[in-house]
């Protein structure tokens, strides 16, 4: 009998890179996060429980997506990638999209026109 391994999400993957720590914040993603008073426990409550809600597979510096996640209900937007060889989660910027209601739909998951 074969075994099959069923392919992981890119959220099932966040997930696993989140919770052991496999995460590296770029400089903007540092500053943006902060800017936004968003904390690290915060940030990490966020992308254990997130959806990818938009993909960029063809952006020029590597694929990569944009997850929301809430903690206690605040929303948080994190653009990602995940690098190999160590298994890494890149994250390019960290914000709270509530502080832009007008760029995003109500459950902050689609871009308003």
């Amino acid at each position: 009998m074969k075994n099959v391994m069923r392919k992981r999400s890119k959220e099932e993957w966040v997930h696993e890179l989140v919770k052991t720590g496999g995460y590296e914040f770029s400089k903007h993603a540092e500053r943006e996060r902060e800017a936004d008073i968003i904390s690290t426990a915060e940030l990490e409550e966020a992308l254990i429980n997130c959806e990818v809600i938009e993909g960029y597979p063809d952006d020029p510096r590597g694929a990569s997506f944009l997850l929301l996640g809430l903690c206690k209900g605040r929303p948080i937007h994190a653009a990602c990638s995940i690098r190999n060889n160590p298994d890494e989660l890149l994250l390019i910027t960290v914000y709270d999209p509530s502080k832009n209601p007008s760029a995003w739909t109500e459950d902050y998951r689609k871009r308003r026109d």
